[in-house]
This record gives structure tokens, sequence and C-alpha cells, in this order.
């Protein structure tokens, strides 16, 4: 019979952490009658702008939403062909691949860092061909990939640096933020994020045609003479007559991708707690880190100049079978975990040509890499808690 290494303990991959002025925020907005985008949107944009120091931020339904409506903007202000390819890391989420695919474009896969999981810069520089457009640098765990070296590839070859930092909003590499280095930077802000308002998405960009487009097609393409309902206040007749003229005008196929003044309003309390949330969460992965090694497991590696967000510990295990018995032990013991955002061998991609001999950092990851939790919601305990599971398993280093 099966039974839990230690007393059970539940310890979760995310959390969220609302505060009453988060509520008093949200009630204001029911009250207001106004729950589309209206003025907690806009200062909630403004605020992941200076996080980012950008200038433009758009706020929508999701940051897999925010990628696709990034790459279709970018597709068509460019001019990119149906088929060019966009450099992906082989490790990260599928939100990364697929939005690729929604664009009409080819996700043409990248081997990564044996110690960072980020994507590597040689490696990238080695995958660009004449049919290369754009490269997607995807923060890993909340550790933002070499950004500085990136953005040196692509300004060479005249290709688009596209920042997939959905899990790294508020944290720099190199002194640049994330979302600050490429033409465009995404963030997510679901339940399991850094800074979560239960879904979400953001792009920051500094180039305005290219965030008007952004929120021209996450608006169903619509004219971007009218993208907001308060866009027709204080105008003159002429203006107005032009509105009018042009809400229901669409200028490209876009999708409906908005997020509401309730998550906004919940944002914007994240946004004040969120320095305060990153300390919480590399105090737990200190903890986390002595401990993995304790046991025989390698924690990720954090260059020098680089922060990490930690939405969540990652490491690798000896082998595969070392992996699987942790695992199993930790799932038994109340530890969420999971696989480290494995691309290759995906079912959904049978039909794609992702040779793991091609990407053979990310091939052993697949096989020996995972994660657990590590956010402001874990205590002392819960990390006692692991390494009692630990050592019941036999770990040893």
């Amino acid at each position: 019979m099966n039974t839990p290494a230690t007393p059970f303990r539940r310890v979760g991959i995310g959390t969220a952490d609302i505060s009453p002025t988060d509520e008093a925020r949200v009630a204001a907005v029911l009250r207001s009658g106004r729950l589309s985008a209206g003025p907690m949107t806009h200062a909630f944009e403004t605020a992941i702008a200076g996080l980012a120091g950008r200038r433009h931020t758009n706020f929508l339904n999701s940051g897999t939403g925010a990628l696709q409506m990034a790459l279709q903007a970018l597709k068509e202000q460019r001019g990119w062909p149906d088929g060019a390819e966009v450099l992906v890391p082989a490790t990260t989420f599928v939100a990364s691949v697929n939005t690729i695919l929604y664009a009409g474009l080819t996700p043409r896969l990248v081997d990564v860092d044996p110690g960072t999981y980020t994507i590597d810069p040689n490696a990238t520089e080695a995958a660009i061909t004449p049919h290369t457009v754009a490269i997607m640098a995807v923060a890993i765990a909340g550790l933002p990939a070499d950004l500085v070296a990136l953005a040196g590839i692509a300004e060479r070859h005249n290709l688009a640096l596209i920042e997939d930092s959905a899990e790294a909003i508020g944290v720099r590499r190199d002194g640049l933020p994330t979302g600050g280095a490429g033409i465009v930077g995404c963030y997510s802000t679901y339940m399991a994020h850094i800074l979560t308002t239960g879904v979400g998405g953001l792009t920051v960009t500094d180039d305005e045609d290219l965030h008007t487009r952004i929120r021209s097609l996450m608006n169903h393409g619509r004219d971007p003479i009218y993208l907001r309902i308060d866009d027709d206040e204080h105008v003159d007749d002429a203006r107005l007559r032009a509105i009018v003229a042009g809400r229901y005008r669409f200028v490209s196929r876009g999708q409906s991708f908005r997020a509401t003044e309730m998550e906004a309003a919940l944002g914007l309390g994240q946004v004040e707690r969120i320095a305060n949330n990153l300390a919480a969460r590399r105090a737990i992965a200190c903890e986390l880190h002595a401990v993995f090694v304790a046991h025989g497991l390698t924690p990720q590696v954090v260059p020098a100049g680089a922060d990490h967000a930690y939405m969540f510990f990652a490491a690798t295990a000896p082998d595969r079978a070392t992996r699987e018995r942790v695992l199993l032990a930790l799932e038994r013991a109340g530890v969420e975990t999971r696989e480290l955002l494995p691309i290759l061998g995906q079912p959904c991609y049978a039909d794609l040509d992702f040779d793991p001999a091609r990407t053979p950092v990310a091939a052993d990851l697949l096989a020996r890499a995972f994660y657990v939790g590590c956010h402001q919601g874990m205590t002392s305990v819960d990390v006692a808690h692991i390494a009692a599971v630990l050592d019941q398993a036999g770990l040893r280093a």
C-alpha cells in the first residue's frame, strides 16, 4: 500500500495574495458599471510600462494572447511571408510554439544552455537561415535569457527580438529589464505567475505603430480611431464624426483578446507588492537550493548579473529513474510537481520536424529536469517537508 512519505501537506506550484485594498478596488469597479478597459486598466498599463522601461503597454486576455497579437502585428508591419521562421527554444511552454503557428509562421527549435535552461545564443546564431525573421527569447522559471547576446544577434542579422517573459515580470539581466530588450516583450498574469490577475497578459514596446496594431488586433482588428469606449470624449465635431464612421470599420482580421477592469484592479495591487513578493520567492529559493543540492539534485544555474523571479524552482536529477522516483515521492506527499516544459515529444507536434537529435540538451532535460513551487505563499515548513520527502525517498548527494 502506498502511503505519504511524511504527514500530508499540500504545497502547490502557484499562489495568489489578495489584500483588502485589492478587494476594495474590484468592488469600486463593480459599482462603477465600467467593466471594460477604463481607468484601472490605464493605471495598470502605466505601472507595467514603468517596470519594463517602455513607453507603451497593452493589457490582454492572457500571455498567450499577448504573444499571438505581437507576432501577428509584427508579421503585418514587416511583411513577413507565411512560413517564415521564428527561432524558439526547444525547452519552453507550448504557448511559445503555438503562437508562432497561429501566426502562419514556422517555429525552428534551438537548443538551450544546460545550466540556465534558456535559449543558447551560440546555437541561436548557428540556426539562422535566409528564412529567419525573428528570435523568441523565453524566460525559463523566471530566469531571463541572455538578452544582451540575443539583442546583438538580432541586430546583426536584422531580426526581430521578441521576449516571452511570461514568467519574469519585474526582473533584469545584465541591467536590462525583461521586456526591455526586444522590439516587443510579452508577460503573463495567469494565476501561477509572479504578478497575477487570475488570467491576463501584457505587451510592452517603444514602437508606437506596433503598439497600435496590437491594440487593434486584440479588438477584432478594429480601426485604431476607436479602440476604447472613451476614445470619443473631448473631441471636436470632425473627429467625432470620423470616430462614429470608424467604430465598425475593421482593418485587420483580429481577435477578441481584451481583459477587464476587474483584472486590472487586481494587477495594481500586485505591482505594489511585487518587490516584497520577489524577495519572498528568492528567500524560499535559497532554502530549496540547499535542500536540493544536499540530495544530489542540480538546481538551475543563475548567471552573474541575472535576477531570477522564481515562478518555480527547477532542477535536474542525475538520471531519468531518479527523477521519476522524486516526482512520485513528492506527489504522494502533497507536493505538486511538473516535468520541465517539454516541447519535444508532444503529441500535438507529431506532424512537425522536431528531431530531438538536433537539440540534445533539451532532449536531456526532457528526461531529467523537473520543478516544484517557489512562491510567497510557501514557508520554511514547506521546504522542510520537501526535504523530509527526499530523505525518505533515499536521495543523497
